[in-house]
């Protein structure tokens, strides 16, 4: 999408759901000197238009029993597998991001654990196991300093 079918009032908006998502659409009005209902179809507009991609409820990992982040950089036996792979990873629900990358492996993804050895009996019996990976590269995530929407400009 074009940033030009944004306009100066669709960015404020933006910049003041993003920080808080359950802020109401009447609060959200007041701040942007406009009605209710104005406010209502310019964000079914912008998620109309996929600039708004949703809202959800984010559940801290290690209060459900995930202790364990890692990232993991999978390399393919062959790129024709890209795909299969994919589906095989969708899967396995402790994998909460996937990216196809450029550099050094072709997949990159985010898996959380309940502990260190809750991820090595998933790298051996879940991820090991998938045909077309053939190896993979671990990096244990000690803390998750900040993590954040990009800002509205």
């Amino acid at each position: 999408m074009d940033n030009q079918q944004i306009d100066s009032l669709d960015k404020k908006i933006l910049s003041l759901i993003t920080k808080n998502a359950r802020i109401p659409f009447l609060e959200v009005a007041r701040e942007c000197k406009v009605s209710g209902a104005a406010i209502h179809q310019r964000i079914q507009r912008l998620m109309n238009l996929e600039v708004i991609k949703g809202s959800e409820f984010i559940v801290n990992p290690a209060k459900i029993g995930y202790h364990t982040c890692a990232f993991m950089g999978i390399f393919l036996k062959k790129a024709s597998l890209f795909n299969k792979v994919v589906e095989m990873l969708h899967d396995i629900p402790q994998i909460t991001e996937c990216h196809y990358t450029t550099g050094s492996y072709a997949i990159f993804i985010k898996i959380y654990a309940k502990n260190n050895e809750d991820l090595k009996r998933m790298l051996h019996d879940k991820l090991q196991a998938i045909t077309g990976i053939s190896s993979t590269e671990t990096i244990i995530s000690l803390e998750e300093t900040f993590k954040r929407q990009l800002p509205i400009e």
